[in-house]
């Protein structure tokens, strides 16, 4: 650790520095300021004549992440959590002693504090002009030289850390999901709902169609799994007596990594008592309406090259003719099972006999219709095989009261009418069960308690998930997921592999 000749020379510094009874690694720093506030504050030094105000004893604090020492001065940049400004200190200003210490031991990457006042540089640029500069912390490890050229893809996202201490516009992106989540947070608290916390282990995986990872409880001696979704249990308030609950919060899906899914991601699932799926459509456009109003986005948002159109009312379109509309696909041909088959083969794509009428209809969806669906569009209406926890329509028992939102050829959010039927739901999770018996590794567990709290009753209810690392990847116009969570998922290295005994 720390063996490389350029990380032992740094040690060597910060050695030398203690035996100057300069720790390098000091406490109770405080910074009055931050950076933007120093600009903000003293920007009227600009418009007057010295350029200067030697009034001023400000306190600012940062990281060096550039050095120019030009004979008994220096010239750095140091960089906060906002922005970034010059500091000048030369042996007249901080004195020669302390000049000629850091002139020897200070690098970019180390953190100082700094005291001083605003002014102008000859060349025109806002500066400090430093009174006192003190080490706040000495960096062992040198920053990369040319990270912000996005060299190393695979680097970036390991080490976040160093990702984030040399490119400004990705702690700008993680601001902006911070502010997202903050946003939709007290929308729905204005909203009248209400704020819960579910359990993250689960007895039985279940609330969604997913392969669960599985742990292991030491003191109860079970399995338990990371919760795939917080459905059930959010439900299971609804028939305590809570007619409208939200919870953002983690899932996780022990399944494939790609562009759009990442095993542990974080999502908002609310439940609304007395009111039906079509309200939830009216409700999830108003959010966006929100987001992009106190984003500053405008109607109008750029995504993977695609222009997205939110300025009119979004799309609503069933199921089947948006196969019919989008898909090209005819009408007799989605309710075949054989055409559809026949269909799917010709055109070299999956093809599996085994399936049922509704899943296959959704083997058509995936196929060719998702990838066409670019401005807001919600499609309503399911197939009831593959919509296990939905309620079923009055009309006809092979839709689900269900829709999706799809904005540039992607899922966004997930509602419908929740089925609350306890006989019903008992006999869904029973073909659940046959599926999984049949090889489907993501269908569905029984879940009797659930349905024993379905048993008492609970209201007329629809219910909605929206997966909040997908959204902030359409706000900020990040291709991949991984660019908006913080630690994503990485392939361990081969150093980090357990060598097999």
């Amino acid at each position: 650790m720390f063996d490389n000749i350029l990380e032992q020379q740094r040690i060597e510094k910060a050695k030398e520095l203690k035996n100057l009874g300069i720790n390098p690694y000091p406490h109770f720093l405080e910074k009055e300021i931050s950076l933007k506030t120093f600009k903000d504050k003293f920007s009227y030094i600009l418009e007057q004549v010295e350029k200067r105000d030697e009034s001023v004893n400000a306190v600012v604090a940062g990281r060096l992440k550039l050095l120019r020492i030009a004979g008994k001065s220096i010239f750095a940049n140091i960089e906060d959590e906002d922005t970034n400004l010059q500091i000048y200190f030369s042996k007249d200003s901080v004195g020669e002693e302390l000049y000629t210490i850091l002139k020897k031991n200070l690098e970019a990457g180390d953190i100082v504090l700094v005291k001083g006042f605003p002014f102008v540089t000859k060349t025109g640029e806002f500066s400090l002009h430093a009174s006192e500069v003190k080490l706040a912390t000495k960096s062992i490890v040198p920053l990369p030289e040319k990270y912000h050229g996005l060299t190393d893809i695979e680097q970036r996202y390991r080490k976040r850390y160093v990702d984030m201490i040399m490119n400004a516009e990705v702690r700008k992106d993680f601001l902006v999901r911070s502010k997202v989540v903050s946003l939709i947070r007290h929308f729905f608290e204005n909203k009248g709902f209400l704020e819960v916390e579910t359990p993250m282990m689960h007895p039985i995986a279940g609330g969604a169609n997913a392969k669960p990872f599985v742990t292991f409880h030491n003191s109860l001696g079970v399995e338990r799994f990371l919760r795939i979704a917080p459905e059930l249990y959010l439900k299971r308030l609804v028939v305590g007596g809570f007619e409208a609950v939200f919870e953002i919060n983690r899932c996780f899906r022990n399944e494939g990594m790609d562009l759009t899914h990442n095993p542990e991601f974080t999502t908002i699932e609310f439940y609304w008592a007395y009111h039906n799926y079509k309200d939830l459509m009216d409700l999830t456009e108003e959010l966006f309406a929100l987001l992009l109003d106190k984003l500053n986005l405008g109607k109008t948002i750029e995504f993977d090259g695609k222009m997205i159109d939110f300025s009119k009312p979004f799309e609503r379109i069933t199921y089947k003719d948006a196969l019919c509309k989008y898909g090209g696909l005819d009408r007799d041909l989605i309710e075949n099972k054989e055409k559809i088959l026949a269909k799917l083969k010709t055109d070299g794509f999956e093809a599996n006999e085994k399936l049922e009428l509704g899943h296959l209809q959704a083997e058509l969806f995936d196929n060719y219709v998702e990838e066409k669906l670019i401005n807001p569009t919600f499609v309503s209406d399911f197939p009831i095989s593959i919509s296990p926890l939905s309620r079923r329509s009055d009309e006809n028992s092979q839709i689900a009261e269900r829709f999706e939102l799809f904005i540039c050829g992607r899922e966004l959010a997930n509602g419908f009418n929740e089925l609350n039927d306890p006989l019903d739901q008992y006999e869904r999770f029973l073909k659940q069960i046959e599926a999984k018996n049949a090889g489907d590794e993501e269908a569905c567990e029984m879940d009797e308690d659930f349905v024993n709290a379905l048993g008492y009753g609970m209201p007329p209810t629809a219910g909605q998930g929206i997966g909040i690392d997908r959204l902030v990847m359409l706000l900020t116009n990040k291709k991949s997921i991984r660019d908006v969570i913080l630690f994503p998922a990485m392939r361990p290295l081969k150093s980090e592999l357990k060598e097999k005994e």
